[in-house]
């Protein structure tokens, strides 16, 4: 990959325990912007993604929101964005996220974060892009979904060629200088088994 220009980032609605995830989302905003890469995100103005967002935005950079119209409703969207798709279900949201990126970053989240980056992943194995998946292994956060990846692996749930398929750092430039040499593994294929 030559060049990324969209990164597609997943992440909480909360802000977390810890200063260091507000401090690390920071930290990746002004990596997105030193490398003139537009943040695509779920357009919330809440927890680390609105952190992210008015981060990117104070810095100069470009920010792309991508809204249900359930959670607009909610009145809990952004409304300071360089762009706003509003979709109307989830699912359209995701697959709208997808479409504008050129990788994925997974930062510290809940349940709706570990869906989207797994279902990326698996969008992946499956051949349905080639974009790099990465986690931002903040306060090593990561760490359990690491060991059951690994677990996975080893038990032979996951083929072994995808045992390195998500790309695990604990800062936003490594991991971002590791999207731009990243390779897709060969697509998922039942003779594979």
């Amino acid at each position: 990959m030559d060049k990324i220009n969209n990164v597609t980032v997943y992440c909480g609605s909360s802000v977390g325990a810890s200063d260091i995830y507000q401090q690390q989302a920071i930290a990746l905003a002004s990596e997105l912007v030193n490398r003139k890469i537009t943040l695509v995100y779920g357009g919330g103005r809440v927890g680390i993604m609105n952190v992210l967002a008015n981060s990117v935005l104070e810095q100069g950079g470009q920010v792309v929101g991508v809204m249900p119209n359930l959670l607009v409703e909610r009145e809990i969207s952004h409304t300071g964005l360089s762009e706003i798709h509003i979709v109307g279900t989830m699912h359209e949201r995701k697959q709208k996220m997808i479409d504008l990126a050129d990788g994925f970053i997974a930062l510290p989240g809940g349940f709706g974060t570990l869906e989207e980056f797994s279902e990326v992943f698996t969008w992946g194995q499956i051949g349905l892009h080639t974009k790099p998946c990465g986690l931002l292994n903040v306060n090593n956060y990561w760490a359990p979904l690491v060991a059951m990846i690994e677990k996975m692996a080893d038990e032979k749930f996951l083929q072994e060629k995808y045992r390195h398929m998500a790309i695990i750092e604990d800062k936003a430039a490594n991991l971002l200088d590791r999207f731009l040499h990243y390779t897709a593994p060969s697509v998922k294929t039942y003779d594979d088994l």
